[in-house]
C-alpha cells in the first residue's frame, strides 16, 4: 500500500510534465503560424515587386529599341503592333456606340 502513494505521485509529476510540453508545444506553434503568416506576407509582396520590375524591364528594353538599339527589334515591333490593334479595337468599338 505504501506504493501506491508513491506511483500515484509520480504519475501525477509525468502529467504536470506533459501537460507543461503540451503547453510549450502550443505556444510554438502559435509563433510559428504567426511567422508564417508574416513570411507569406512578405512573398507576396517581393513577387508584386518582382512583376513590376519585369515590367519596368519590359518597358526599358522597347525603350532601349526605339531610340536605335538592334537588340530586341522583334519584341518593339510587336509590342507596337499589339498597341495598335488595342487601339484600333477601341476605335471599333467606339464606332458601334454612335
Amino acid at each position: 500500500m505504501n506504493q501506491k502513494p508513491e506511483a500515484n505521485a509520480l504519475l501525477e509529476e509525468k502529467i504536470i510534465g506533459l501537460l507543461n510540453k503540451l503547453k510549450e508545444n502550443h505556444l510554438s506553434l502559435t509563433k510559428f503560424e504567426e511567422s508564417t503568416a508574416s513570411l507569406q506576407g512578405r512573398n507576396k509582396a517581393l513577387e508584386a515587386k518582382i512583376v513590376k520590375l519585369e515590367e519596368e524591364n519590359k518597358t526599358l528594353k522597347i525603350a532601349n529599341n526605339l531610340l536605335g538599339s538592334k537588340e530586341g527589334k522583334t519584341q518593339t515591333k510587336a509590342k507596337i503592333n499589339s498597341l495598335i490593334k488595342e487601339v484600333d479595337y477601341c476605335i471599333q468599338q467606339l464606332s458601334e456606340m454612335n
